[in-house]
């Protein structure tokens, strides 16, 4: 019998536990031969990231055991940490940035410092070397290069250097030639980039020649075609479509409104792969969700028919087999083999169903008005629990959910951390601000010299649509988000007047502070989203404007962050107490930019909703921690 209690207070099934208990992050995936290996990083084992192998038998096994831990810091963010072929494997350790070959130790030379040297998206060539990208950190900004290695002799050669940033160095089939991508600050990768080619010889590369690419046009995933010439997605046309080098002219293989691109945050990530007959396997952003599609040599795109909404790390064996990282709204992330001739998708592994199907939550994409004229949207999932209802007279409390970034986007997907509290009566709604991915380069660069206005008026926005449908209550909206959605969540509480309390996730409170302090990737990301002028960043770092505050918040931050140092939610804790504003500032040792470890994503979403029941007055169902909210300094 449906029992009727107040939004929040419901009996779940979902504890905070099992949204990390058995739970992966599936990663970058390479096919070498009849072995498929991939990455899965997992919060049971402190975060560690681990390679995981399918043998041609069909049997699945850890090809690193405790204690490596797979993991470039290149960029920060890193990605492209492995590579493999023809039963080789290398790969990066965390511990020391170093090269491995597996089976024969370190292949890089030891650096002065532990992870001084950090190597990342590397390729083999025949001779057994390889070829990648390292990042050199010592006194001032760090250097970025494309090397050669030998691991007999741990020997670094330098193919490419001068500019800041280097992604995606590939050789030819043939292995003669190198293409890869280049770029310079202030530019970001999905802003502009060059992409190159040379020829490989003894001494170096030769012959360097710019194949496409310029300040206004991002290149991504630049390959070598089996049939000839290079395939790359570019956003000349304000939509990242494919394109062809013959080695003359570029040319489009499809035109249309859709991204064939995602961001490049990480090195790695990829959305197409070759088939035979001349045939492209592809995923396409579409309408707030990932599509799959073979273009065959005339550029014809023939749609797939899947249930996903998203798909990452696209690899294929030429011929007609796929295998990729695949989200659904209504099944867990897995990944997934495709047979595209015979249309046969199996997975190869998954995540456990986080719940039984009465408890998942029929997301949808909703598009809403907001500033300027313009259009935002976001994926709104209901609260769910076939067990409760709500009172008539109550509507449930919602929590707007900001994505990082904020050059990032979110689309329907079965999240156990979203039925936590979708489950309990909450509705939440993941917003795809302007400046989001996925919608192309017009509706991406909305965001520039805008972050801290657009994303907060989206936001906003967000929740009084659906405040306004009837959809929540809007005296009890939350918003919350890590990172660049930490900073909207603090900007949202200073700078609007519709969310009654917040959580930031090592958010960002002071952009100068961020400026100064970031790593070099990002170091000069905020000159196109806020701009140089010291007065402007002021203006809009919610640490300045504090007073403005009003409403409870809690901040939630690892200590060993480099990307958005510990330093930033001191001193938001420290002027929201001066200021007598209720708020609980946690910290985790141990933990940088994104929490791994399963300890603490159990103990942050257990006292955030502990925080939430204690500022609107209801008590949860759960046996939660306890919160100490400071009013005043020292004073709980």
């Amino acid at each position: 019998m449906v029992q009727s209690r107040a939004y929040g207070t419901w009996d779940s099934p979902i504890s905070a536990a099992d949204t990390v208990g058995g739970i992966v992050d599936f990663g970058q995936i390479a096919a070498d031969g009849d072995n498929l290996y991939w990455l899965e990083g997992r919060p049971s084992e402190g975060g560690r990231q681990v390679l995981v192998r399918r043998d041609d038998s069909g049997q699945i096994g850890d090809v690193t055991p405790p204690p490596i831990y797979v993991r470039t810091q290149v960029h920060e963010y890193g990605g492209g940490a492995f590579i493999v072929d023809h039963g080789r494997v290398a790969y990066s350790e965390l511990t020391d940035q170093r090269l491995y070959l597996l089976g024969h130790g370190p292949i890089t030379p030891e650096p002065s410092m532990p992870g001084a040297l950090r190597y990342a998206d590397g390729r083999f060539l025949p001779d057994g070397s390889i070829v990648c990208v390292r990042e050199s950190h010592g006194d001032g900004e760090a250097v970025n290069e494309i090397v050669r290695i030998d691991p007999d002799t741990r020997e670094v050669e330098v193919l490419v250097t001068g500019r800041d940033f280097y992604a995606s160095p590939r050789p030819s089939s043939d292995d003669t030639k190198l293409l890869w991508l280049e770029w310079d600050h202030p530019n970001m990768p999905w802003d502009g980039t060059l992409l190159k080619t040379g020829t490989i010889t003894e001494n170096g590369l030769v012959d360097i020649e710019e194949v496409a690419g310029g300040p206004d046009e991002a290149i991504f995933q630049p390959e070598w075609s089996p049939g000839g010439g290079i395939v790359f997605a570019t956003d000349r046309s304000g939509w990242w479509n494919l394109h062809r080098f013959d080695g003359e002219h570029s040319t489009a293989i499809v035109e249309m409104e859709a991204d064939f691109g995602v961001p490049l945050w990480i090195f790695g990530p990829t959305t197409f792969g070759f088939l035979s007959e001349g045939r492209i396997l592809t995923a396409f952003w579409e309408g707030g969700v990932n599509h799959l599609g073979v273009v065959d040599r005339d550029g014809r795109l023939r749609r797939l028919p899947n249930h996903l909404t998203g798909l990452a790390f696209l690899v294929t064996d030429g011929e007609s087999r796929a295998w990729f990282v695949g989200h659904g709204p209504a099944t867990p992330s897995a990944v997934y083999e495709l047979d595209v001739d015979t249309g046969a998708l199996s997975v190869v592994r998954a995540n456990p169903m986080p719940a039984e199907p009465d408890y998942i939550p029929s997301p949808r994409i909703i598009t809403f008005p907001t500033a300027d004229g313009e259009v935002a949207h976001g994926v709104y999932y209901p609260p769910t629990n076939p067990d409760f209802d709500g009172p008539d007279e109550e509507r449930p409390p919602l929590i707007v959910k900001v994505h990082g970034g904020p050059t990032s986007h979110v689309f329907p997907s079965l999240k156990p951390s979203f039925l936590y509290w979708t489950t309990r009566g909450f509705g939440l709604v993941d917003v795809n601000y302007r400046g989001s991915t996925g919608y192309g380069r017009k509706f991406r660069n909305l965001l520039r010299d805008s972050w801290g206005i657009a994303d907060v008026e989206d936001c906003l926005a967000a929740a009084r649509y659906l405040a306004a449908e009837g959809e929540v209550d809007g005296h009890r909206l939350i918003i919350t988000g890590g990172s660049a959605g930490g900073y909207t969540t603090l900007a949202a509480l200073a700078f609007g007047d519709a969310f009654s309390a917040g959580g930031s996730y090592f958010g960002v409170a002071d952009i100068g502070l961020l400026a100064d302090h970031t790593h070099k990737f990002e170091s000069r990301y905020l000159d196109g989203m806020v701009g140089t002028d010291p007065e402007e960043m002021r203006r809009r770092s919610p640490l300045y404007s504090v007073d403005q505050i009003t409403v409870p918040v809690i901040l939630f931050q690892g200590l060993d962050d480099k990307v958005v140092p510990p330093e930033q939610a001191e001193l938001i804790s420290a002027a929201l107490a001066e200021n007598g504003v209720p708020h609980a500032h946690i910290t985790y040792e141990g933990e940088d930019h994104g929490f791994r470890k399963a300890e603490n994503i159990i103990h942050s979403l257990e006292s955030e909703l502990a925080f939430y029941g204690r500022v609107f007055g209801f008590d949860p169902a759960d046996d939660l921690p306890e919160v100490p909210l400071v009013v005043q300094p020292g004073t709980p």
